[in-house]
């Protein structure tokens, strides 16, 4: 049951990742690709339908946390408390900058929102890469599994009491954001038209690159800096498949971007972030927080609640997944297909 659990709080993070990833992928483009203002909300319309929906699925995922691994959900809140403080105020700067964007119609106040909105997903992205590197590298914790990590202390390889912001975490921040960038580029070329949508291809392939150098730069200082997540691979070699998949989704990034089809781009940025995401909790299983002590981690064992509260929350959390798979096809067949920008609206 503790692995099963893993599998569906891993499951909802990913589609996390794949949905909200490229509404903070448009956000962080929204100054560049878009050149006027009817382009700009171009770029808004496209993800206006649905990109308070897609966080739902990052409240679910701490939700389900609480009840599936508490103490899990009790270390990472308390000891992440600052920059969770932060992410929610860069959640908060979006959906401001979305919906307050077009009440007043004058150049200063859409031009503050618009950076506003780039800012927020931005950072978002940032911090959101910077989280996952302090799971694989590791955090603090004690005996009683708590932990304590200023924002930032020195950005030294060889520094024994790294921050929440080292060069490793920060790295892997920036890989975060490249990899949102060409998601949400991908995103906005399948719903856009024109010059917008060349310029969001040429962001793409730009970004791709980057991401490609950033891929390789960030593997090699993961296995430098948490080598049991290799051994993890040789122990369970059918995991190998899984950075398979995100190579595949890199290639098909660049042949599909090359081609103009952009639609099977934006599958293959999906398949990579798919990729990358499952190599990394496959290597980090079983443990769900390592920590520096390797014996001081949190593990699906000692991290999980009762076997009675976890069947009976997955029987709740099976027929929840059931009217949320309902909702999100319902609404991305509504509103599938190229976006206008029409008086009304965003």
């Amino acid at each position: 049951m503790d692995t099963v659990w893993f599998i569906c709080v891993a499951f909802m993070i990913v589609m996390y990742v794949l949905l909200d990833g490229f509404d903070l992928g448009a956000g962080a483009i929204h100054l560049f690709a878009a050149r006027n203002d009817r382009e700009r909300r171009t770029i808004i319309r496209a993800i206006g339908p649905v990109w308070d929906g897609n966080e739902v699925w990052l409240i679910a995922a701490g939700g389900t946390l609480f009840f599936a691994f508490p103490a899990l959900y009790a270390s990472g809140f308390s000891g992440f408390y600052l920059p969770l403080i932060m992410v929610l105020w860069f959640l908060m700067i979006r959906g401001l900058s979305i919906e307050l964007r077009g009440h007043i119609k004058d150049p200063m106040w859409t031009s503050f929102w618009d950076v506003m909105f780039f800012i927020g997903s931005a950072l978002l992205a940032i911090f959101f890469g910077a989280a996952l590197g302090n799971v694989v590298r590791g955090v603090p914790l004690d005996e009683s599994g708590n932990f304590f990590q200023p924002l930032w202390t020195d950005f030294s390889p060889f520094s024994e009491t790294p921050g929440i912001l080292d060069w490793y975490t920060i790295l892997i921040g920036l890989l975060a954001l490249t990899t949102l960038v060409v998601h949400g580029s991908n995103f906005v070329a399948v719903k856009t038209e024109d010059e917008l949508n060349a310029r969001s291809r040429r962001i793409s392939r730009l970004f791709t690159l980057a991401t490609a150098a950033l891929t390789a730069l960030a593997t090699l200082a993961t296995f430098w800096i948490s080598p049991w997540m290799l051994q993890g691979f040789n122990e369970r070699p059918y995991g190998y498949v899984l950075p398979l998949i995100a190579i595949a989704g890199l290639v098909g990034m660049v042949f599909f971007n090359l081609r103009g089809d952009d639609r099977r781009t934006f599958l293959s940025s999906s398949a990579y972030i798919i990729g990358m995401l499952t190599s990394t909790v496959f290597g980090v299983y079983p443990r769900v927080l390592p920590a520096v002590n390797p014996e001081n981690s949190l593990t699906i064992q000692n991290a999980a609640a009762s076997d009675y509260g976890q069947a009976v929350g997955l029987v709740w959390w099976s027929i929840g997944m059931v009217f949320a798979a309902i909702y999100f096809i319902v609404i991305y067949r509504l509103f599938r297909g190229k976006v206008r920008v029409e008086d009304e609206g965003y």
